[in-house]
């Protein structure tokens, strides 16, 4: 698929997501920052976003404060979401995963805000909770919004399948190469010579339990109508 093809479908399933968020009753706001910790994920579709936006708006300076994240500790996936979804189809035991958000905050983070929210990946769209997480220490979310969310993870991990996903950190120091972007737009992107990526599935099974899947058949319309 078209790299601006790509980034179309990413935009039309943004805004899906971004309408479905409006209906929801959460405590976030701005200055909210207790879940921008280190240990957000995405996609090289994403990471490509976030890049174009910066050198579109010439902040693409921010990329430097990535380095400071190297040495640290983070949360770093074993498995994708659609890994997740085919190992739970064949009743396979996932590979255990390490994250702390005491490890530290995100390297963009200014002051609690983020100065890249409007290129912000499907990670950080998707932390919503019913309680302010700073009072309470710890996020409220719906079972049905971890189901939406888990949906919206696997079409955007499908539309990038021969991509690759990581934490923020990793994936946007390896798609700030001019020549990874290179070949990553004309589909010849070489594999990491690092284990700090792990490759994109495409789409098998969506993880969709029972008593969700009624209430959750207009989302799943909108995204079909994805042309």
């Amino acid at each position: 698929m078209d790299i601006n093809i790509r980034r179309a479908v990413l935009e039309q399933l943004y805004t899906i997501y971004g309408t479905f968020s409006q209906t929801l009753d959460v405590a976030c706001q701005r200055y909210c920052s207790q879940c921008c910790t280190c240990n957000v994920t995405l996609t090289t579709l994403e990471a490509h976003r976030i890049i174009g936006h910066l050198l579109e708006t010439g902040q693409s300076d921010l990329l430097e404060k990535l380095e400071s994240k190297v040495p640290e500790k983070r949360f770093q996936p074993k498995i994708t979401t659609n890994g997740i979804a085919d190992y739970c189809t064949q009743g396979k035991p996932l590979p255990e995963e390490e994250s702390d958000a005491a490890w530290g905050t995100c390297p963009f983070l200014e002051q609690n805000e983020c100065p890249l929210y409007l290129a912000r990946p499907f990670g950080c769209r998707c932390f919503v909770s019913k309680q302010l997480c700073g009072e309470s220490g710890y996020a409220d979310v719906d079972p049905f919004v971890i189901t939406v969310n888990n949906v919206f993870l696997q079409y955007i991990e499908h539309i990038d399948a021969q991509g690759y996903s990581g934490n923020l950190s990793d994936v946007l120091r390896f798609m700030r190469d001019e020549k990874n972007r290179g070949q990553y737009e004309a589909g010849t992107l070489n594999p990491p010579a690092d284990d700090l990526l792990i490759p994109n599935r495409p789409l098998k099974v969506l993880m969709i339990p029972p008593e969700h899947r009624d209430r959750i058949a207009p989302i799943s319309e909108a995204i079909q109508k994805i042309r």
